[in-house]
């Protein structure tokens, strides 16, 4: 199954490739499998002796990268869990080093496009946003039941909206006139609250855009994850195994940045990518999402 058969393009493959150089035999785990794009490339490249152990925390995505790395050449393990649940997950299949862990971070393409998951404005439906089916609490439920306060400090925080307490402000002001329930109306709250037409030439992006992105960063607590996930990787990766990540805004960015310069001064890791790798023009042009992702790679090094 192709990359254009499933609507779905892996971001930087070549730069993944060359810096995570995946060798036959290894043990590698990709933590946010999604579609199977970049475990089909590093799947070609561990050979039957090696070993790939994918996690997702979306059952769907699952399903799709299971069908797409049939017959893939490695063994294969996919798993429904968070990568915050990594040390686990390993422990549970007795495995307790690897040699290359890779966390494609942010949503898929397909999560956007499916309008009843609620992660986009450009299709109204259910105000849900959960990527795991074993969350509780939903998008709707935040705008509904959070403060003003604590929904500008998520819009702030999560992605710097700098309208976020106007924006808090109108929400709840709104749902005093009924429980706000799908993404076309918060959408609107939103336009509305910060005076922006989408349709306007002068908005070059939605004004939802970071609202939407900050609220779904909030109900998959996905900061709180991602820095469990870095916590585990010096004790998860073997002397010289590689660990990469690829952010897509400078929240999450900024998160592996200060975790890697902290390894590095503790002497546990060597940063690999000295800046953080980015596509070239072919690239985003070809594959528009990857012109916000930014690559960073560090290597175990040996224990004193």
């Amino acid at each position: 199954m192709t990359d254009e058969a499933v609507g779905h393009t892996p971001v930087l493959p070549r730069e993944v490739c060359a810096l995570l150089s995946v060798r036959p035999g290894e043990v590698v785990v990709d933590a946010t499998v999604g579609l199977g794009g970049h475990a089909r490339l590093i799947a070609g490249a561990l050979g039957p002796a090696g070993t790939l152990i994918g996690l997702d925390v979306d059952p769907a995505n699952l399903q799709q990268a299971g069908q797409r790395l049939a017959g893939c050449g490695c063994r294969l393990e996919l798993c429904h869990a968070n990568f915050a649940e990594l040390s686990s997950v390993l422990m549970s299949r007795g495995i307790s080093r690897v040699d290359v862990l890779l966390a494609d971070l942010g949503v898929s393409s397909t999560q956007l496009d499916e309008g009843a998951r609620g992660f986009s404005f450009l299709h109204d439906g259910p105000l849900d946003m959960r990527m795991d089916p074993r969350l509780s609490a939903s998008a709707a439920d935040l705008v509904n039941r959070l403060r003003d306060r604590e929904l500008g400090d998520i819009l702030y925080y999560n992605a710097q909206e700098i309208a976020g307490r106007r924006i808090a402000d109108a929400i709840c002001a709104a749902r005093r006139d009924g429980r706000i329930t799908t993404t076309g109306r918060l959408a609107q709250i939103v336009c509305s609250a910060v005076g922006m037409d989408p349709t306007s030439r002068k908005s070059k992006s939605h004004p939802a855009t970071r609202t939407f992105l900050a609220l779904r960063m909030a109900v998959n607590e996905e900061i709180p994850n991602l820095e469990a996930l870095l916590r585990q990787a010096p004790d998860l990766l073997r002397p010289g195994g590689r660990i990469g990540v690829i952010a897509f805004h400078s929240v999450e960015d900024k998160v592996v940045k200060a975790d890697f310069r902290r390894r590095k001064s503790e002497g546990i890791y060597r940063i690999v990518t000295k800046k953080p790798i980015v596509a070239g023009d072919a690239e985003r042009r070809a594959n528009p999402r990857s012109r916000s992702a930014k690559f960073r790679v560090a290597e175990r090094l040996p224990e004193a």
